[in-house]
């Protein structure tokens, strides 16, 4: 059990080092928030994107209810 605990977090290890960090020892010798612009940037672009499917997902429940509505209450008569 130790065994593959170990090999896994190893392969963790390994797999994060091959990651992009917007914070890598190449952007030491900038300062402040432009050392994060990418990760700032992604954040933006993730938040962005989910304001509208949210909005997406709230109209078309919406107008799916309307519908719903409208039928049953031309089936009720």
């Amino acid at each position: 059990m130790l065994s593959k605990a170990s090999n896994f977090l190893g392969e963790v290890k390994s797999e994060l080092r091959k990651a992009t960090w917007p914070w890598e020892p190449a952007s030491a010798n900038i300062k402040g928030f432009k050392k994060y612009k990418q990760l700032i940037d992604s954040t933006l672009v993730v938040l962005v994107s989910m304001i509208l499917l949210a909005g997406f997902v709230a109209l078309s429940d919406i107008l799916l209810q309307k519908a719903v509505a409208l039928i049953t209450m031309l089936g009720g008569k």
